[in-house]
């Protein structure tokens, strides 16, 4: 198996847990956040949905500035929007990684703002890092669902909502 092959897979086993976890998100609670310094259920949820898409920046750019890009996120205001948005960034990110070779993962890409560089690192190394980055925020999302009393879904087995006993 070749290394897109292998992220493909990956990317796909991912994309049906976040399903699971954003499908849970009740509508009337997108403008809640546990903390003042927390993003709101609405900008976090968007967030993961958007991953995605970083597989196919990162194989089609050599960097992203902040400087000259800054964050401007969709606009979600339900579930339904929320899945279909997430729906349109998996195929968008997983079509681009299934016509990738292992050779296009190797050049480096670079994330900065301006002058200030975050990170430079193969193009193979940022789609694994936006997975971890899918899988963080997801856990993140899961503290907020637990904290409005939200069953999680299961991960990678079940969670303490799911009796399999």
């Amino acid at each position: 198996m070749t290394t897109v092959q292998q992220l493909v897979k990956e990317m796909e086993q991912e994309a049906a847990t976040t399903r699971k976890m954003l499908s849970r998100i009740p509508d009337d609670k997108f403008g809640w956040k546990p903390h003042e310094k927390s993003m709101t259920i609405q900008r976090l949820a968007t967030h993961i949905a958007e991953l995605p898409t970083w597989v196919s920046m990162a194989l089609t750019t050599d960097e992203l500035d902040f400087a000259v890009n800054p964050y401007n996120p969709v606009v979600i205001n339900n579930t339904k929007e929320l899945l279909d948005y997430f729906e349109q960034c998996q195929a968008e990110g997983k079509a681009l990684l299934e016509k990738a070779t292992d050779e296009d993962l190797l050049p480096l890409w670079t994330m900065r703002n301006g002058d200030t560089i975050y990170t430079v690192r193969e193009k193979g190394e940022v789609i694994r890092m936006t997975y971890s980055q899918i899988v963080h925020h997801r856990a993140q999302l899961g503290v907020y669902l637990r904290l409005l009393n939200v069953p999680i879904p299961g991960s990678y087995g079940p969670s303490a909502d799911e009796h399999v006993f």
